[in-house]
């Protein structure tokens, strides 16, 4: 049984501790069984590559590395973190999820 996630990909996130706190960031990738996320452009690490097809030259390439989903936090549409619930939307009746802090749904 997987356990519910408060963040999705696409997401909008802030990281709220560790090197790269105060960052923002979209979400690229989640790793459910490690509980980690990748976030776009925040800890970034060197990564020594040969040579191949893809990068004939080789060398030290920059990429991001995973971040622990209990350091991220959503970001709503007026640009603040927040924490978030779910509720039955009345219209399409379809669970959707809040923003705790301003009560607008979240995308």
């Amino acid at each position: 049984m997987q356990k519910k996630l408060h963040i999705r990909k696409g997401d909008t996130v802030m990281i709220i501790a560790g090197d790269s706190r105060g960052q923002q960031g979209k979400v690229l990738a989640i790793n459910t069984e490690k509980f980690s996320a990748i976030v776009e452009g925040v800890n970034l690490v060197s990564k020594h590559t040969k040579p191949n097809a893809k990068s004939p030259q080789g060398g030290i390439v920059k990429k991001e590395a995973p971040v622990d989903i209990s350091n991220l936090m959503v970001v709503d549409n007026s640009g603040k973190p927040t924490r978030t619930g779910r509720k039955l939307d009345s219209k399409t009746e379809k669970m959707v999820r809040y923003s705790k802090k301003s009560g607008e749904v979240i995308k």
